[in-house]
């Protein structure tokens, strides 16, 4: 009787231990949109990640010994790691280097002998021979002063047949590629962006959002009187947020459209040629709270090798892509501790840094690469550059360092791919559950098996209908000789 109450009592503990176990793994695992650190599985299920990027610094005007920033709109980091701040409020652009210290303002410019100023610029951009762009909002122009800050010339409001009799030229992004093209982003314009000439002269717009038609509104628009007709709301395409453009010259753009395409890619012809081959479209936010909506992505920055980020107003995340559209990891928030704000407004990062400006606060937060986002970054940049081995074997670094990262899983597999390792390549994308992959590994495993098999495969065959024929042939014989 005791030793069945022994054993009865040890099950019940074993019981207890196992499901307490499980239940703490439970509580490991749980995540949700609201941690600061995650990223999305297949299941489109937030999951815990480890930091890719974490806060060192936050600066201000108090700490440069100038001015406060009072409202800025727009932060860019030049090709020598110059920071160039567009400070709204104080009509300026204020210039850090790339130690975060104080270098210059640029707050004025001669103009045919007369001195000018601006007047609330919201954007600022700054070509590889340090050629500033400055989007002088309150002004309507942009200004283009040279590496001395001396004028070039000034882009005012275009006149064309494109343009309405209405149309006001507010510029608020601006940006120039190699080309000397300069795209600028026009509070109002919903044509996409206003494309201008090397002279300054406007040429065409570019890169039109679609439009977005409720199908009860068209239904009711068909049926409508035209005095009705004219009393609705047009169907016109969303304002586009911000730009930035990539090594190669394409656009990259950010809109609030509540659609799939909130990020696009756009080449010269204006098409839209974004990749989006990861578990879900690059939009932001997968789960979140309905009553909080959407992400609303107000700013765009661009890396090298396709590296992409977006800054989301409605909860101050930063989201980074690769090239292929993959999530790579999420970092920052809303909140009043370091490495959160109160209201983001524009991105830029370079080397291992990242800024985020908040308008409100008039301050910049400078995140630093953890090993973490380090390992990911220089994951995707060995694997764009053709090094399979280095982006083998950072991504199993990942790995080790967050086993939920399917997105480093199917990095290893696209690694081995490239290897001619297929097999392997097949396991790991079944880890990370990427079908079209998979399929593709798959398909050029069973090609090698095939190839590598196919004299064999076909002495086989030609040994299986000699053996028929023969065994036929005998039977045949055997018959004749059993009738005569």
């Amino acid at each position: 009787m005791l030793k069945r109450l022994r054993k009865i009592c040890l099950s019940l503990l074993a019981t207890f231990i196992i499901y307490s176990t499980f239940c703490l793994d439970m509580v490991i695992v749980q995540a949700s949109a609201d941690q600061s650190s995650y990223n999305y599985s297949y299941w489109e299920e937030a999951v815990p990640a480890p930091p890719a990027y974490l806060p060192t610094m936050v600066i201000n005007g108090h700490d440069l010994g100038i001015d406060a920033f009072h409202t800025p709109n727009d932060i860019h980091v030049s090709a020598e790691h110059d920071i160039y701040i567009a400070d709204t409020g104080n009509n300026q652009v204020v210039i850090l280097n790339e130690m975060f210290e104080y270098k210059n303002t640029i707050d004025s410019f001669t103009n045919e002998g007369a001195q000018e100023t601006f007047s609330g610029p919201e954007g600022v951009y700054v070509t590889n021979e340090n050629h500033v762009y400055v989007a002088d909002t309150g002004n309507n122009r942009v200004v283009h002063l040279d590496e001395k800050f001396d004028l070039v010339k000034i882009i005012d409001a275009p006149e064309s047949e494109m343009l309405s009799n209405t149309f006001s030229f507010r510029p608020k992004k601006v940006a120039v590629d190699d080309a000397g093209r300069t795209f600028i982003l026009s509070e109002g314009v919903f044509d996409g962006f206003m494309e201008f000439s090397v002279d300054g002269y406007f040429t065409t717009f570019i890169g039109a959002n679609r439009v977005q038609v409720d199908s009860i509104d068209y239904l009711w628009r068909r049926f409508a009187t035209r005095e009705q007709r004219s009393q609705m709301v047009m169907f016109v395409p969303t304002e586009f947020t911000s730009l930035d453009l990539d090594e190669d010259g394409f656009i990259y753009a950010t809109n609030i459209d509540n659609t799939d395409d909130v990020i696009k890619k756009i080449n010269a012809r204006g098409d839209d040629i974004l990749r989006r081959e990861g578990y879900f479209d690059p939009i932001g936010d997968i789960d979140y709270d309905r009553d909080q909506g959407p992400s609303r992505l107000i700013d765009i920055a661009v890396a090298d090798h396709g590296i992409y980020s977006a800054l989301d107003s409605t909860r101050g995340r930063i989201f980074t892509y690769n090239n292929d559209g993959f999530l790579m990891y999420v970092f920052g928030g809303l909140g009043n501790k370091m490495g959160e704000f109160h209201t983001p407004i524009a991105i830029d990062r370079f080397d291992e840094f990242f800024l985020v400006l908040d308008r409100e606060l008039g301050e910049i937060t400078v995140f630093h690469s953890t090993a973490y986002g380090n390992s990911i970054d220089e994951a995707v940049r060995s694997y764009e550059q053709g090094d399979e081995e280095r982006a083998q074997a950072l991504y199993e670094d990942i790995t080790n360092m967050n086993i939920n990262s399917e997105f480093a899983y199917t990095g290893i597999g696209k690694a081995l791919l490239r290897k001619n390792e297929f097999e392997e390549a097949i396991y790991h994308f079944e880890q990370s559950l990427d079908q079209a992959n998979y399929s593709k590994a798959y398909l050029l495993y069973r090609n090698e098996v095939l190839r590598e098999n196919f004299s064999l495969m076909m002495a086989i065959i030609f040994l299986v209908i000699g053996l028929s024929i023969g065994f036929s042939v005998y039977r045949k014989k055997t018959k004749r000789k059993r009738v005569s």
